[in-house]
């Protein structure tokens, strides 16, 4: 019997070999626990990680309280972008990270 967290890795390795990141076109990943949201900008090539948000950083937990969940992954997603766009990245990839493309990772 596979466990969920076992199958949702599966699908992230499957992913993980068609979407990569680089400095022109990073890749933009995300995890989704129960209670909040974390989006990362990553160059794969280099190996670091360009910007990040999460529901819980400092500046965004106050906006993000006593939201919903897909609200809470909007503020995210508006904020990350801002933080990609000012350090000039204009294009990405998405990477869903084994979650369905509906919900919270749909509003993000």
């Amino acid at each position: 019997m596979v466990t969920k967290i076992e199958r949702r890795n599966k699908i992230k390795t499957r992913i993980r070999g068609k979407i990569s990141g680089t400095a022109q076109r990073p890749r933009m990943t995300v995890f989704r626990s129960n209670k909040q949201i974390y989006v990362q900008v990553v160059d794969d090539e280099q190996g670091k990680t360009l910007c990040a948000a999460a529901s819980n950083d400092k500046e965004l937990a106050a906006q993000c309280k006593g939201k919903t969940g897909i609200e809470a992954a909007a503020i995210v997603g508006k904020a990350i972008a801002e933080r990609a766009l000012a350090k000039g990245i204009t294009t990405i990839c998405f990477d869903r990270g084994g979650y369905l493309f509906h919900g919270r990772v749909k509003s993000l």
